[in-house]
């Protein structure tokens, strides 16, 4: 009982903590939450006008703002990518680039919150899951110090809280994994941004 209470001490701490920031207070990452990425801290290009809306309509933009939005495509394959379609214009080569970033930094606004609001969801399973396994390890020390003693429930229950704990920090480790993604988002869409501008110039 002793080894399974300090393994539940680890996989509960952190858990009693408030947030660091008590706006966000499901916010589960050490990383500051910054809900959006603003405009103006990855473009200094030309004001983007209609281009935010009218993106969409291109086919080509579109299909291009995707392979370059997803994480799967490596980031030196997509700025290779960048330079060849924009090398293919001329008169309109800046109404192209304003397209093409409008659209990646609608994309890859909309995948980090995404990947934001899943974070805050996995928060709140956590919380409750530490307040469950909080709630049956005192069940435990009960069924243990019972006279007489039920081994068939004590067991059970020990199963159900190994389990359960196991499952807890297996969600801590893929949580602490993913709160790195909206950095990493950050960091594409300034690299991509950034391409897309000196190729304007």
């Amino acid at each position: 009982m002793a080894a399974f209470l300090s393994t539940f001490a680890l996989a509960l701490s952190g858990t009693a903590t408030g947030a660091a920031d008590p706006r966000y207070p499901d916010w589960p990452c050490t990383q500051a939450k910054v809900p959006d990425i603003s405009l103006a801290a990855v473009w200094a290009g030309p004001a983007l006008d209609d281009a935010e809306t009218k993106w969409r309509d291109d086919a080509k933009i579109s299909a291009l703002v995707s392979k370059l939005a997803a994480r799967k495509t490596p980031l030196d394959e997509a700025e290779k990518s960048v330079k060849e379609f924009l090398a293919g214009f001329a008169a309109d080569k800046t109404a192209n680039a304003k397209l093409l970033f409008a659209g990646l930094f609608d994309t890859l606004n909309a995948q980090r919150s995404q990947v934001m609001n899943g974070l805050e969801r996995v928060s709140r399973k956590q919380r409750d899951a530490a307040d469950r396994i909080r709630e049956e390890t005192i069940q435990l020390q009960a069924l243990q110090d019972a006279t007489p003693r039920d081994d068939t429930k004590v067991e059970a229950l020990s199963n159900q809280l190994i389990w359960e704990t196991r499952i807890f920090e297996d969600r801590r480790k893929v949580v602490r994994f993913v709160c790195e993604v909206p950095t990493t988002i950050d960091q594409r869409l300034f690299a991509l941004g950034r391409v897309i501008q000196q190729e304007m110039e």
